[in-house]
């Protein structure tokens, strides 16, 4: 699926949940529902039930219990459902369209920002507009990307490897200390 694709199917799916919210049918909300499910597990990956119930998707306020709904009641449900999964499909397309993520059933090339090409908030061609530093430096009175951005010593580097050949050389001890060994009864010690 490309990124057209998906943003293609995700806009039909939101125009079709924003008419089951003006003309509810239970029919038509199940067929929504389904390819719903099929684009946005294509997408995203499939949601276990406790993502679902996290979500309230599929999960009325007022749930009819023990008897058949009233076609009021009904109205209400496919309203209200198709409202939440509305929703996640919007959030879907956000992530998507304006935010560029990159997401598990793309094919077909990549995102805004992802990959080779241009870089997010830079003019064409990948050049910065005026007045923007060029992409890996940063702008005036913000420290570069690395230690000193943590205030971190150079000697944090030397305690680190310090540390680091303490706990192997405990680790190795600790292998030597306890090998398994062969049981000495007191008998066969002579």
């Amino acid at each position: 699926m490309t990124r057209d694709e998906l943003i293609e199917q995700t806009k039909t799916l939101i125009a079709e949940g924003e008419r089951l919210q003006a003309a509810p049918s239970m029919g038509a909300l199940r067929l929504w529902l389904q390819l719903s499910d099929d684009t946005l597990a294509a997408a995203w990956g499939s949601m276990d039930r406790y993502h679902l119930a996290w979500l309230s998707v599929g999960k009325p306020k007022e749930t009819v219990r023990g008897r058949p709904m009233t076609p009021d009641e009904e109205a209400s449900y496919v309203r209200e459902v198709a409202s939440q999964k509305t929703a996640a499909l919007q959030m879907s397309l956000d992530a998507v369209e304006r935010q560029g993520m990159p997401f598990r059933g793309e094919t077909g090339g990549v995102g805004a920002g992802q990959g080779m090409g241009e870089v997010p908030g830079t003019g064409h061609g990948g050049v910065p507009p005026a007045g923007v530093p060029p992409a890996g430096v940063p702008p005036a009175g913000v420290p570069p990307a690395g230690r000193a951005r943590f205030d971190v010593p150079p000697e944090a580097d030397e305690l680190s490897a310090a540390v680091r050949r303490a706990r192997d050389e405990a680790a190795r001890h600790d292998a030597d200390a306890h090998q398994l060994r062969a049981p000495r009864p007191e008998k066969m010690q002579r």
